[in-house]
């Protein structure tokens, strides 16, 4: 499990805080996408990643399947990593701004419209710290329909905001907030550093607006790869919400609240904030909350075969039109798109792409990658003005670059 405190040390560049961790209906994508040819020989990378401090990273160079299996997919929790000791005796409320709240059984849940989804799931962090650049995974996600649920609920008008709340719960501190101050005896004691302190103990939540709670894409999901949810990614009910970064898609469900102002919990308000400095010579700010994913690509791999070389990746994060890739800051070249991947899964599932390198030189190589969305968006340079804007390490989706020594 990742430590839940990371975020309180790990974040602010120069000093702060902050880290942890996406449909169409589902159509077959291939087993593997990568499959390897007899005497085919991976090239391992020269840039290792420091070992990472959350289970199952991916290892890049290992990867052959479209679909990473649950096993191998990586772990993000920010309490505990199973909190539903009795998935039998489990219940999801849905109440609030409803007209008729709801009280239903996993059962209940598996009686209604089955759907199946395949997207990539991605950490917001992910190559945004040194030591995360294997969070990120591809799947096979079944449940039903959370709109349609809503709409049996009987959503009010003066509705806005829809937030998820998770079985999982850990200490959050608030501090030097004036109204905490009502919470001491009738004769508090004069206010100073310790009284002003307060923690309490507040479960995972995060929330969106009803219209974007409301889109068909969005499952509440029980299946994982056509089989159960294993428990460390959300059994017994998890939300699954394409095209959002990892933190949104809540997990161990309990209960799904409609409210008409928005949700300012720890994850929302406080943590998953993107923090950009306007100007470099003054003192303004933006503030952002971590929602929906950005255009990316990443080299995976390298391999020869018969003294000739491939260069293959991924690309995801928005419908995929085109990936290049550029070996020692040369010209960019235009990779070749698996059609079976993504383009059929709605855009949400990642897709492979294969660059054929031929006989290269040998020595120490870098090689980079970017990719193209259907509308013609370009997955930026790291050096782009708008992420180096940025104070904090969430939402990098800039160009990757890896190196290799081939002989």
């Amino acid at each position: 499990m990742l430590d839940q405190d990371m975020s309180r040390r790990a974040l602010l560049k120069g000093g702060g805080a902050a880290l942890a961790g996406l449909g169409a209906i589902q159509v077959s994508g291939p087993a593997h996408a990568f499959p390897g040819e007899p005497g085919e020989e991976v090239i391992p990378w020269l840039d290792q990643p420091p070992p990472a401090p959350y289970p199952n990273p991916l290892e890049w160079e290992k990867l052959d399947s479209y679909y990473t299996p649950a096993d191998d997919f990586f772990v993000v929790s920010h309490y505990q990593a199973n909190p539903v000791a009795n998935p039998a005796a489990w219940r999801l409320g849905i109440d609030g701004l409803v007209r008729w709240p709801q009280t239903l059984t996993l059962d209940d849940v598996k009686a209604r419209q089955r759907r199946e989804v395949t997207f990539t799931l991605e950490c917001s962090g992910n190559h945004g710290f040194p030591f995360v650049t294997g969070a990120v995974g591809n799947a096979r996600w079944a449940g039903t329909p959370l709109a349609s649920l809503l709409q049996r609920a009987g959503v009010r008008r003066q509705a806005s905001e829809v937030v998820f709340w998770g079985a999982d719960s850990g200490p959050a501190d608030i501090r030097d907030n004036v109204g905490i101050i009502k919470r001491f005896p009738a004769d508090p004691p004069a206010p100073g550093p310790d009284t002003l302190d307060l923690t309490i103990t507040e479960p995972f939540a995060r929330s969106m607006s009803l219209d974007e709670a409301m889109d068909e894409q969005n499952l509440l999901c029980y299946e994982m790869n056509g089989a159960p949810l294993p428990p460390e990614h959300g059994r017994p009910l998890r939300l699954i919400a394409p095209g959002w970064y990892g933190v949104a898609n809540v997990k161990w469900l309990t209960r799904i609240e409609v409210t008409d102002q928005r949700f300012a919990g720890r994850f929302m308000a406080r943590d998953y904030v993107t923090i950009r400095q306007r100007t470099p010579d003054a003192l303004s700010w933006s503030f952002s909350t971590v929602n929906h994913t950005r255009l990316k690509s990443a080299p995976a791999k390298v391999t020869r075969r018969r003294n000739r070389y491939s260069i293959m990746g991924v690309a995801w994060g928005a419908p995929i039109s085109e990936v290049e890739v550029q070996i020692d800051d040369g010209r960019w070249m235009t990779a070749r798109l698996d059609r079976q991947s993504s383009w059929k899964d709605g855009g949400f599932a990642w897709r492979f792409w294969t660059l054929e390198w031929g006989k290269a030189a040998p020595g120490v190589h870098t090689i980079r990658s970017r990719a193209y969305d259907g509308d013609g968006n370009r997955q930026p340079p790291p050096d782009d003005a708008y992420l180096a804007s940025r104070l904090t390490f969430w939402e990098n989706n800039g160009q990757i670059t890896r190196k290799v020594k081939l002989n």
